[in-house]
């Protein structure tokens, strides 16, 4: 129970610990959904995230879950704002967020200006077996931020979270 306000870091922290609803293994603060946390000039604490995509059918989850942070932290008038500037990117996936995806069977994108390994087919790298031999398997997976590739080396299909 809080019994005062607390500051926007600790509002912050908490709403960046959020489970996503979709992959509840992942934070919203490891897929960088969380733009701001910040004091809006009516003195308001309000919360910014950016979707990973506008029609995201989790946005509600994503809003609600929010709002209740907000209110347990001592804040139950703060705002909760989807941004659709500046879009999200893979970019903003937290090496933690890619290392959880990856240990859930889904293929994370690289960053940008990573280095990309030779690949033996067209997709990304098996987070089974780590070949790089895989290829689109269908272009509808079990979110619509996903598609499904299949490695050809160990025959597992996987999930691959679309670059953005």
């Amino acid at each position: 129970m809080v019994t005062g306000a607390l500051s926007a870091e600790e509002v912050a922290a908490r709403v960046r610990d959020l489970p996503d609803p979709e992959l509840p293994f992942v934070t919203l603060g490891e897929l960088g959904v969380i733009h701001r946390v910040s004091t809006a000039e009516d003195g308001r604490l309000e919360v910014g995230f950016t979707p990973t995509f506008l029609g995201c059918p989790a946005l509600p989850a994503i809003t609600s879950a929010i709002a209740d942070v907000l209110a347990q932290c001592g804040h139950p008038d703060g705002r909760v704002r989807r941004l659709a500037a500046p879009a999200w990117s893979t970019d903003r996936i937290t090496a933690s967020g890619r290392r959880r995806l990856a240990e859930h069977g889904i293929a994370p994108p690289r960053p940008a200006g990573a280095p990309t390994p030779v690949r033996l087919g067209v997709g990304a790298p098996c987070p089974h077996c780590g070949s790089g031999a895989t290829r689109p398997h269908s272009p509808f997976g079990p979110t619509r931020c996903q598609s499904i590739l299949r490695c050809t080396a160990c025959g597992e299909a996987f999930p691959y979270l679309a670059t953005v």
